[in-house]
């Protein structure tokens, strides 16, 4: 059951950003709580969701905030084995292989990220919520490569915060269809779709902004390209932003099941005909390569990289060999 809250916007906190007018006026709520709720969409200012902490609120708004009751079972930790790339008493950076889900939800209420941490960590930050313990940023369950986790509330706002600033870096590798541009930006704004609320779409007006670099890694075909391979930098972290991208650019992510399957090249699937087994084409061909944060205690500039998983070693020597 929700708990409701209303409030309205005095004159001294005209124009102040909406977590912090809300930490004022509902003192019973932490900050990182507060912040959560809103990123969590279940702060309403004037009848309109309000999905972002610094947005300025005017005088005279009204604020409603509907607390979700606590889950009455709890989660529970699970020996799920885990790939370790780092891990001191701040932080734990993973390297997720697909197919793992990373915290509980409908229809996956255990065998996540967040079950296999539970019992591979004695802390973790509880600023994401009771469902999302030590969660900063997630990867899709099909999507592989590195996530950053924290074991503490205070590393979890600073790499939020890196997050929000911009200085924390991600680094994607994507198979994609077709021959694309050999780099580019693109800019569009993300929002769900209407019709399919499973679904992400490019939107003209509303939606958030979304920003994805790209460039050209390699490739593939002898007379024609069928497939390319391409490095992303995400400037924004929207929900299937790179593959929502891509899929509004003509270039779908190889295997993606949601956004691309449908539009596969007849040469790709000539491709998995000849090589049976080898590529499943039953997940996106995205792999979180590289991540870059400042360490939140120590101040330090950290890198870590993680090689493709060999399911996607697989299909790039099948374009290889063409």
């Amino acid at each position: 059951m929700l708990k409701t809250y209303q409030v309205e916007i005095p004159n001294e906190l005209n124009r102040e950003r909406l977590d912090k007018a809300l930490a004022i006026l509902l003192p019973e709520f932490s900050r990182s709580r507060l912040k959560a709720l809103i990123l969590e969409e279940h702060v309403w200012v004037d009848g309109k969701i309000a999905a972002d902490p610094k947005i300025k609120v005017l005088e005279g708004q009204r604020i409603e905030l509907q607390e979700p009751a606590l889950e009455e079972t709890s989660l529970m930790a699970e020996e799920i084995p885990l790939d370790v790339v780092f891990e001191d008493e701040s932080v734990l950076v993973i390297n997720k292989p697909a197919g793992l889900v990373v915290h509980p939800g409908a229809g996956n209420k255990s065998g996540t990220l967040v079950n296999a941490l539970l019992a591979h960590c004695e802390d973790l930050s509880g600023i994401g919520g009771v469902k999302r313990p030590g969660i900063v940023h997630r990867l899709d369950k099909d999507t592989s490569g590195l996530m950053v986790v924290a074991k503490t509330d205070e590393a979890h706002q600073k790499l939020s915060a890196q997050f929000a600033d911009r200085t924390l870096s991600r680094t994607y590798l994507a198979f994609v269809v077709g021959q694309i541009m050999p780099e580019g930006t693109i800019t569009q704004n993300i929002g769900r779709s209407s019709h399919n609320r499973q679904k992400m779409t490019v939107r003209r007006t509303g939606g958030k902004e979304a920003v994805t670099h790209y460039k050209v890694k390699e490739y593939y075909g002898e007379n024609a390209v069928v497939a390319s391979l391409i490095e992303c930098q995400l400037e924004t972290g929207r929900t299937h932003q790179i593959r929502v991208h891509l899929a509004n650019a003509g270039h779908p992510l190889i295997g993606d099941p949601v956004y691309g399957r449908a539009k596969s090249n007849p040469m790709l699937k000539r491709l998995w005909r000849e090589n049976p087994g080898v590529w499943a084409d039953t997940r996106q061909a995205l792999h979180a390569a590289a991540l870059k944060f400042i360490h939140p205690v120590t101040g330090e500039k950290r890198v870590f990289t993680a090689s493709l998983p060999e399911d996607l070693l697989a299909l790039q020597d099948i374009l290889e060999r063409g």
